[in-house]
């Protein structure tokens, strides 16, 4: 990582990382978040600025790489399975981070094209509708999400709505000191909750799969985020349950974390398990669309 004098008279910090994929071999200058602000092409020699802000530090880093210290981002004789997998440079279009609190439900509600008489006679008749579930989930979510939100003050990074390969996602993803959590939203609306080491019964009714689920989903998570930035990184799975007359949680073994919505705040003083560069490079990992594409 190499210091360089913006244009605002500040210190701007760009880390220089190697990417070579479909016959490219580049150089990309990188903020601290993962923005990538200009690349060299090896073989010409040739920069691009992405960021005009950052024009002269882009252009100074990358030539001082690419002329006096190209063997420091990639020493001659290293095998090529030893290095990282890098992502491509971070545009608008992947980052997540500006995702919302269920923003995956807010698009299937979008485009389900279901009409205000058609929502009122299912109403009336009292027929649970696919359209239903997704707009309860979506109020669950928004309310998970705004709690998860107050915890960037204590030093956390929050996700919302990260979509897998397969057309599901993952609610919340929190990172920060005291580790990651994968964080699975259930709205059961004036309903009692019964915890068990393996299985979550809903007034007393057939047991879900839910801890199970947590559990995939964040072994899923991990595996990513591991691939990517090149050290361990603990994920671990919370089951939140919002709206719910009562929550009983009477595993002894569980390894999944259980609360109701404003119980999350319980995560804010963790700490002890990443340093604060290592939140930062798994944050601009987890942002990034293209690091979930095959998940």
């Amino acid at each position: 990582m190499l210091r360089a004098e913006n244009g605002r008279g500040g210190l701007v910090e760009l880390r220089v990382t190697r990417w070579k994929r479909y016959g490219q071999d580049r150089l990309y200058a990188n903020l601290p978040d993962g923005t990538a602000v200009g690349w060299a092409d090896v073989g010409t020699g040739n920069i691009t600025v992405l960021v005009v802000e950052y024009r002269d530090d882009a252009v100074d880093v990358l030539r001082h790489h690419l002329q006096n210290n190209f063997e420091s981002v990639m020493p001659q004789g290293a095998p090529e399975a030893e290095a990282r997998p890098m992502l491509p440079p971070l545009t608008s279009a992947d980052d997540l981070s500006t995702n919302r609190p269920g923003e995956s439900l807010r698009d299937l509600l979008d485009k389900s094209g279901v009409g205000l008489i058609e929502r009122l006679v299912s109403q009336l008749l009292r027929r649970r509708t696919e359209w239903d579930a997704w707009r309860k989930g979506l109020a669950g979510e928004r309310r998970v999400g705004a709690e998860l939100n107050r915890l960037a003050s204590h030093g956390w990074r929050v996700l919302h709505s990260i979509p897998l390969a397969d057309k599901v996602d993952v609610d919340h993803l929190l990172v920060g000191p005291g580790g990651v959590f994968s964080i699975n939203t259930k709205h059961h609306h004036k309903k009692a909750v019964w915890v068990g080491d393996d299985s979550v019964k809903v007034n007393h009714g057939m047991p879900a799969p839910y801890a199970r689920k947590s559990r995939a989903e964040a072994k899923r998570v991990a595996r990513v985020l591991e691939h990517y930035c090149g050290f361990p990184v603990p994920v671990e799975p919370v089951l939140v349950f919002v709206g719910v007359t009562d929550l009983k949680v009477v595993a002894t073994q569980l390894s999944v974390r259980v609360y109701r919505e404003r119980q999350v705040a319980a995560l804010a003083p963790l700490s002890g398990v990443l340093t604060a560069e290592q939140v930062e490079q798994v944050y601009g990992v987890a942002r990034h669309r293209q690091a979930w594409s095959r998940a």
